[in-house]
């Protein structure tokens, strides 16, 4: 399964070429994992997501330009790996039939009150596992992405 987040363009967002600036496709990305994770929260009491994450890891192709324009692109989002104290997941920054950039991220769940990362737990990665598809990323990854 795949979580789809919708970004809004800003004018802010873009350089002096008219374009996405390299950075603020990192916040981006950011912003579809922090809804993502919030979704993911089942709430009824449960504690899964509820905590803290950092990022350990970010990998980024930057395929083609993103020029501003009235119209949010997608943001798509998988989990590409569930390990322990650890998750990655996979995004593609895209349009129906353009992507713009293709990434991911290693994230670590950490609880900032003891100062000191956690382990997944068991409910968390049962709802992670909904969303594990190992195979597409690495096929998007073995195409080429390159800038173009």
């Amino acid at each position: 399964m795949r979580h789809l987040y919708s970004c809004p363009l800003r004018w802010s967002d873009m350089d002096a070429f008219g374009h996405v600036n390299n950075a603020v496709f990192v916040r981006y990305l950011e912003e579809a994992r922090i809804d993502f994770t919030r979704r993911l929260a089942p709430g009824g009491g449960s504690t899964a997501f509820t905590g803290g994450s950092v990022v350990a890891r970010h990998e980024i192709d930057y395929v083609r330009q993103l020029v501003h324009r009235h119209a949010p692109v997608t943001i798509e989002l998988w989990v590409t790996k569930v390990t322990a104290a650890s998750m990655t997941i996979a995004y593609e920054v895209k349009d129906e039939d353009v992507v713009y950039l293709r990434a991911s991220t290693v994230v670590v769940p950490y609880n900032f009150t003891e100062g000191h990362p956690r382990r997944i737990t068991a409910e968390e990665k049962a709802i992670l596992k909904e969303f594990l598809d190992d195979s597409s990323h690495q096929e998007g990854r073995r195409e080429g992405a390159v800038a173009r």
